[in-house]
């Protein structure tokens, strides 16, 4: 197999195969077998969709460093798999994704019939099933453990010895149960949770040799020269060859805008064409695009626990030990092996074990398909923690589509001198407030010939050119009136303070002086003061906002939400200072936000959330991606989060309070050590199938 080591961390190794080695589903649960019996491997994930392979292992003495022994050894044998050997390989049960329903049944089934079979053959049966219990046991024991599988192993054993067969191949079958639905979950989850993200396209239209032609998407190489007409979502990542369109970049740029494209610039795959046919030529398709980041963030996410499911192991093992002491202590007073067995058999560890990552995993799921991707399980427990919400304003409190609402020009130009020269500066820059003003000069059929030399952009503060010898700059307040130090009268500054408060101010000054000024409308969105109203019902005490804005917008906008504090002119290091500062002081802070200027404050949250408008840095950068365009699903986060929290703990008193109750029970002699397991472990799929039922209702997405 060919491959490139991505990723490595000592006893953590990411592997992602070359171009020509793609693998399928099934081949992915061959490639985990093969991989898992090398020596020191601990777990094997392997994923078709971004064809990476995950390995966790034990470094040994190396340390995980480069010549560790079970390092080379994992290495080795991955260069081994061949695809004739894949293609020979059958796929080993355990590996089937299997269907949860015929599963059961089948499980079931063999459990019954089992016991219409003679004693003899049953005991010979049992003892076979009972060898890789025993197996995993003496492996914990052997490496100086004493957790669940020496639990586990020493009941049914003893039921074996006391002759109780029944009840040893009940616990087997339950043990069965509880991992056949535990897979079931995990690999349901992660599946779903890809194929929602993922850009999948079957068939291409390509231009060969003059002619274009139709072919499978396998059969697509580097440099060939993809067809895509309007109205289809761009399968690669490119450079445009031929033709000009207008693309929608919003998954990757977080514009809602569509973007000129024309020969010579780059489109990305899973974006979208408006307008237009245009020819591209590939630079990248299937796992190796942007888009396909999304799913490799899916595998990750699976690593990512949540502290609660790595106390919960952690407790779940700590509890085996006075299971023993409580069976010895049982055996001692009583003389009854029977009554021991009964209190082997009843223990708080497997429901727990079992019970806490299912319901991390089935939050996950359920927050993908509400449009709230957490990029691991340990995200969900810190957004339930959170005392406080941090806003960006435009494009997360605002909705991303502003517009010019007037324009005041000062200083002897004219309205439309100052909307043509702005428009002209503009138009180079993406971004929407850019994109408003360029729109509002077309608009009026105002043309914008470049008269200005090259420009310079300056994130979150402006933009400085030269028209003729003229200096020109355009920007905000801070960035204009401030740091640039362009004169303001007081007459310019009273008529400026009679401009409506909830309106953002573009300035313009050319050879050192104030040309006009662009009113920049972007309303809040219509659930903004909603989600505000909400989040404090939530248990926040505490929501701010930081935005790059003016002070009188922004203060407008906090008012009119409500907001507990707020922060105008922002720049990005202050952004990122600022939810620092907040850290500090003891607060659990969510940062919310959607430009490349939130990036690093996103980053210093406990939680960074991006919208679904978000550039593709802030997607990258942040810890739950908001894919619907509605500021409820961060609402919609909070529910989730707090409401898998709960439950978590509400599973841990049902844990307890049933299982106490099966031990007074079983040690009073009211209940047989058969009947003990039977409920004991029917307690655990319980509780493990409560963990799988949805956590919000439909009136608690309202």
């Amino acid at each position: 197999m060919n491959y490139e080591i991505v990723h490595e961390l000592p006893g953590r190794i990411r592997l992602r195969c070359y171009r020509g080695f793609g693998f399928t589903k099934d081949e992915a649960g061959v490639i985990e077998s093969l991989l898992e019996v090398q020596d020191g491997v601990r777990d094997v994930s392997a994923s078709h969709v971004t064809g990476s392979i995950l390995v966790l292992y034990d470094p040994g003495s190396s340390a995980g460093g480069q010549n560790g022994q079970n390092r080379q050894k994992i290495l080795a044998a991955a260069s081994m798999i061949d695809r004739g050997y894949l293609d020979g390989e059958s796929l080993p049960a355990r590996y089937r994704e299997p269907g949860i329903v015929s599963g059961a049944c089948a499980l079931f089934a063999r459990s019954a019939f089992n016991r219409l079979l003679p004693m003899a053959v049953r005991v010979v049966i049992s003892a076979a099933r009972y060898l890789p219990f025993l197996l995993r046991g003496l492996k914990s024991l052997v490496t100086g453990k004493l957790d669940v599988s020496v639990l586990d192993a020493s009941a049914i054993g003893a039921s074996i010895i006391l002759g109780d067969i029944g009840t040893a191949s009940t616990i087997m079958t339950l043990l069965a149960f509880g991992e056949l639905l535990e897979s079931w979950t995990k690999e349901r989850s992660k599946r779903k949770l890809a194929e929602g993200l993922a850009l999948s396209c079957d068939t291409l239209w390509v231009e060969r040799g003059g002619a274009q032609i139709e072919i499978p998407a396998s059969d697509l190489v580097i440099g060939d020269e993809v067809v895509v007409r309007a109205g289809a979502v761009i399968p690669v990542d490119g450079e445009v060859t031929r033709g000009d369109a207008a693309v929608n970049q919003s998954i990757m740029t977080g514009e809602p805008l569509p973007i000129h494209r024309y020969p010579g610039t780059s489109v990305y795959a899973g974006t979208l064409i408006e307008e237009g046919e245009i020819l591209v030529r590939v630079t990248a398709f299937d796992r190796d695009t942007r888009v396909s980041r999304i799913a490799e963030m899916i595998d990750d996410s699976v690593a990512l626990r949540a502290n609660i499911q790595g106390r919960a192991e952690k407790l779940a093992d700590a509890v085996v030990p006075y299971s023993f002491l409580l069976s010895g202590a049982v055996f001692l007073v009583t003389g009854s092996l029977r009554k021991a067995v009964s209190a082997l058999l009843v223990d708080y560890s497997c429901a727990i074990k079992l019970s806490t990552p299912l319901a991390i995993l089935s939050a996950m799921r359920e927050g993908a398909r509400l449009g709230v991707v957490a990029k691991g399980g340990r995200i969900l427990e810190k957004i339930a923690e959170a005392d406080t919400v941090v806003f960006d304003k435009t494009g997360t409190l605002s909705v991303a589509s502003p517009s010019v609402a007037l324009v005041l020009p000062f200083n002897g130009w004219t309205r439309e001198q100052v909307l043509r020269t702005s428009a002209c500066l503009e138009e180079h820059f993406p971004h929407s407030i850019a994109r408003a003003v360029v729109r509002k000069a077309e608009d009026e059929n105002l043309k914008h010939r470049e008269k200005h030399a090259e420009v310079e952009y300056a994130v979150a503060h402006g933009i400085v050119s030269r028209i003729g010898k003229s200096r020109a700059i355009i920007g905000s307040e801070h960035f204009v009136i401030e740091d640039e130090k362009i004169p303001l009268s007081p007459k310019d500054a009273a008529l400026i303070e009679a401009l409506p408060p909830n309106q953002s101010l573009l300035y313009l000054a050319v050879g050192g002086r104030l040309a006009g000024v662009l009113c920049i409308e972007d309303p809040l969105r219509e659930e903004a003061v909603e989600v505000v109203t909400k989040l404090r019902l939530e248990g926040v005490w505490r929501i701010a906002m930081i935005t790059g804005d003016n002070e009188r917008s922004a203060s407008h906008a906090a008012s009119s939400l409500g907001l507990d504090y707020y922060r105008s002119s922002m720049l990005p290091e202050r952004k990122t200072e600022y939810v620092k500062k907040l850290r500090a002081s003891g607060a659990k802070v969510i940062m919310v936000g959607d430009g490349i200027n939130d990036s690093p404050a996103l980053g210093a949250s406990d939680v960074g959330i991006a919208m679904k408008e978000s550039a593709d840095i802030a997607r990258e950068t942040s810890d739950v991606v908001i894919t619907k365009g509605d500021l409820r699903s961060v609402l919609t986060a909070r529910r989730l989060s707090t409401a898998v929290m709960r439950r978590i703990y509400d599973n841990y008193v049902f844990i307890v309070v049933i299982n106490s109750a099966l031990l007074v029970l079983g040690l009073g002699g009211v209940i047989s050590p058969a009947m003990s397991a039977l409920l004991h472990n029917a307690s655990t799929i319980g509780a493990s199938v409560r963990s799988l039922m949805p956590l919000l209702e439909e009136s608690d997405l309202e």
